[in-house]
């Protein structure tokens, strides 16, 4: 009859076999995935979407004794998706003008859908309304509107989900700077685009 060291010493090959299958299935899984999604990336191929600022205007420009800004900002931002098979679920999109770090005027755009190899125009408007500058943003303001343009930076900042087929992905944040995007004062000067950073 066997002793109880000599039944446990029996029990422990065994389980050190289970243990040992166990890893190797998880093994096996990690590498299948990881072999996967590298197929997947080699057939997708994903490019980086293509955005740039196509015309901008200011309108009703006028800055206080005390710095307070009122103003409208009007920019035509196209974004192109280079992808074959790639389409993008714009969930929500937040876009702001900027000067010298300081938020003059933010809006949100409606979502939208964009397919593979699609352009998107985005007709954006964004009022200033009594907003307080800082002295030195107002000093330069003041200086740049006498020269009849002024640099904005614009910056959009949206929520998004890949579709590829029937596949959908999880949110992701997309970060767009358009820097600096010159905005003249009259009408008739041309504008100049913008190309932007992208950031995902």
């Amino acid at each position: 009859m066997a002793t109880p060291a000599q039944q446990q010493a029996a029990r422990r090959p065994a389980h050190s076999k289970v243990l040992r299958s166990i890893a190797i299935v998880l093994l096996a899984l990690i590498v299948l995935v990881g072999v996967a999604v590298l197929i997947t990336w080699l057939v997708i191929r994903p490019k980086q979407i293509v955005y740039t600022v196509e015309d901008g205007s200011v309108h009703n420009f006028n800055l206080g004794t005390h710095g307070q800004l009122n103003a409208t900002f009007n920019f035509a931002i196209r974004s192109y998706n280079p992808n074959s098979r790639v389409s993008i679920y714009y969930d929500s999109i937040q876009v702001s003008a900027e000067y010298d770090d300081q938020t003059l005027a933010l809006n949100m755009v409606d979502p939208y859908f964009q397919p593979h190899r699609n352009v998107t125009r985005l007709e954006v408007n964004l009022t200033a309304q009594n907003v307080s500058l800082s002295g030195s943003t107002t000093r330069d303001l003041k200086i740049e509107k006498s020269s009849g343009a002024v640099e904005i930076d614009v910056l959009l900042k949206a929520k998004i989900r890949y579709k590829v087929g029937r596949w959908k992905s999880a949110h992701h944040t997309l970060r767009i700077w358009c820097s600096p995007v010159l905005v003249h004062f009259s009408r008739f000067k041309s504008f100049e685009r913008t190309y932007c950073d992208v950031e995902l």
